[in-house]
């Protein structure tokens, strides 16, 4: 260092050599001479400070950083979720906020609800609300006028008799289309016999050209890939051209490793949505099933419920849910495409999940064709209730609630 060395040769440097007797003051105030003695060694610090001084102040200076450090660290990670979650409902379409778009309460313990417009009524089929009785009805059905007030049909079943491949109960998600010639084709998940718990997709057709059936159901599987834990919610499309589709789930929860539906523990098994081209009678397939989605991380253990519709732009829009139906994470999802097979396109937010207007574990839905209305379920109390909304498909793919 440039001057040091006449630092150390000054006379401030040389008076500690110095035998100067220096005076103190003694307890009983009488002053006493103190021998000379060596004074402390220069220290070899630049500047002449104390070595010890340093390192205690270093060690301070690091302790105040790493607690300044760590408190920061704790700030951003209480503060950055909340910030992203009061982001994300400040960028909420303000269509969410209008309470006249709140979806009605229309049916009470009516799950996975299946639509369809037959003139001017509108029929909804459900899940069997209680799968552990056998008296009840496979497949119940409600009607609506005006799509904001239901009438269940209580005790009429339509579907009373059952195939020789399925189980007594446990129907799940029906849903109806009608044929070229009149008749009704109705898509639901009937329980194996041979292989209880798992499920595989049926067929029925009525007997007449009323959509309340009865139903005749087919003596085999439309669907059921058994290597892959068998299929379940069924719904049927027509394209633009006319022709039948039956979109699908692969079960592959039913086949899992445990935790939520039984597949949230790795292995994750795939649940894919499976498009499946049909005969002009409606339980006869074309062809190989195509898949055209399937189970991503963000959807936990499954995607499930599917159902298409084709709006007058030429857009194909995809209906889903994902997680475990129990969970607050269940929610009613949408992806759209210029393809019917795909590849779809996310949307990056569900068109309702928990929060949305009180809902909760809202899921299972079915649009009408139009795409102006859609019914789905969400929890009420211990049960699933039926709801009817309206909704708007705008021009930028988005579909965002509206008012009934």
């Amino acid at each position: 260092m440039k001057g040091l060395p006449s630092l150390l040769n000054s006379s401030s440097t040389k008076k500690w050599t110095q035998s100067t007797p220096s005076t103190d003051e003694g307890e009983n105030g009488s002053g006493s001479t103190i021998s000379p003695t060596k004074p402390p060694e220069p220290s070899t610090t630049p500047g002449g400070s104390n070595t010890s001084m340093i390192w205690t102040r270093k060690k301070i200076i690091w302790l105040i950083t790493l607690i300044a450090l760590s408190v920061a660290i704790i700030v951003v990670v209480i503060t950055v979720p909340v910030v992203l979650l009061l982001d994300d409902k400040h960028n909420d379409d303000p269509s969410y906020y209008n309470s006249a778009n709140r979806p009605v309460r229309v049916v009470h313990d009516f799950p996975d609800p299946g639509l369809i417009q037959v003139n001017s009524t509108w029929y909804a089929y459900a899940t069997v609300a209680t799968p552990d009785n056998p008296d009840v009805p496979h497949v119940p059905v409600s009607t609506s006028r005006n799509f904001s007030s239901w009438t269940w049909l209580q005790g009429y079943d339509v579907m009373p008799a059952i195939s020789s491949w399925e189980t007594n109960m446990n129907q799940y998600a029906p849903d109806v289309i009608q044929r070229k010639d009149g008749h009704f084709v109705l898509y639901y998940s009937g329980e194996l016999k041979d292989w209880l718990r798992h499920h595989c997709v049926g067929a029925a057709v009525s007997n007449g050209t009323s959509p309340l059936g009865p139903y005749i159901p087919h003596n085999t599987t439309l669907a059921c890939p058994r290597d892959h834990g068998g299929a379940i919610d069924p719904a049927p499309f027509r394209d633009v051209n006319g022709t039948l589709y039956v979109v699908y789930k692969v079960d592959g929860n039913s086949i899992g490793h445990g935790g939520g539906c039984n597949n949230g523990k790795k292995p994750i098994v795939s649940t894919p949505i499976m498009l499946q081209q049909l005969k002009d009678d409606g339980v006869t397939p074309v062809g190989d099933p195509v898949k055209i989605l399937t189970n991503e991380k963000v959807d936990g253990p499954l995607v499930e419920a599917p159902d298409i519709i084709r709006t007058d732009r030429g857009i194909y829009y995809l209906f889903f849910s994902s997680h475990c139906f129990t969970s607050s994470k269940y929610s009613v999802k949408y992806a759209w495409s210029t393809s019917l097979k795909g590849p779809y396109t996310r949307a990056e937010r569900p068109l309702f999940r928990s929060g949305d207007f009180g809902l909760k574990s809202p899921g299972g839905a079915t649009a009408s064709v139009d795409g102006s209305r859609i019914v789905f379920h969400a929890f009420c109390g211990d049960y699933r209730c039926m709801y009817a909304a309206a909704m708007n498909i705008t021009a930028n793919y988005t579909i965002l609630p509206a008012a009934l």
